[in-house]
């Protein structure tokens, strides 16, 4: 039980201050679970990270759900989430119900304009870094170039691309792997 009020806590915290929306907390996560807390490796929250991606929902609620499961099987998976969106609800609820008698304000104008410019900022930062750790070869370099185009001048869904990526990979492996047996 003092496991599951921990897994809370630890993501109830992070979840307080997910301005911004899931990649903005990509690197909190990353601070907080891998480099903080060792509950999962690097290479372990970057496969949370795309298979979070893949599924429905918010990329850092399906990451934490994800941690949440690896510390505690199911009760840990729903204790993490719960934690993760906990904050979020309540600060929801207290905005939408005063929002709308200080939205005029310019203070408040003016500081939801640099929570936008500071979110842009967090996002580019998790992309970096995940970035170094995920573009390991020149074909990694090239699979994210092609996607990264795709994603910027089509219409196609995030999870065709993924699925894209991953055919891309295994491919390029596989050739690779027929390439090293002819020697």
């Amino acid at each position: 039980m003092k496991e599951l009020a921990e897994l809370f806590w630890i993501f109830a915290k992070m979840g307080a201050v997910t301005f911004g929306g899931g990649y903005a907390m990509l690197p909190i996560i990353q601070r907080e679970i891998v480099e903080k807390r060792q509950w999962a490796t690097e290479a372990e929250v970057m496969d949370y990270y795309a298979i979070g991606q893949c599924t429905p929902g918010i990329i850092a609620v399906n990451t934490s759900t994800f941690i949440g499961y690896k510390r505690k099987g199911i009760a840990g998976g729903f204790t993490a989430t719960f934690g993760f969106v906990f904050p979020s609800l309540v600060i929801i609820t207290i905005i939408a119900a005063f929002l709308q008698n200080f939205a005029h304000i310019s203070y408040v104008a003016h500081a939801f304009n640099g929570i936008r410019a500071c979110v842009c900022a967090l996002i580019l930062d998790a992309v970096i870094k995940l970035g170094k750790k995920s573009v390991i070869d020149k074909w990694c370099a090239a699979i994210c170039v092609v996607i990264t185009l795709l994603s910027v001048f089509t219409s196609l869904s995030p999870v065709i691309l993924v699925v894209l990526a991953a055919v891309a990979g295994i491919s390029i492996k596989n050739i690779q792997k027929m390439q090293g047996e002819k020697k």
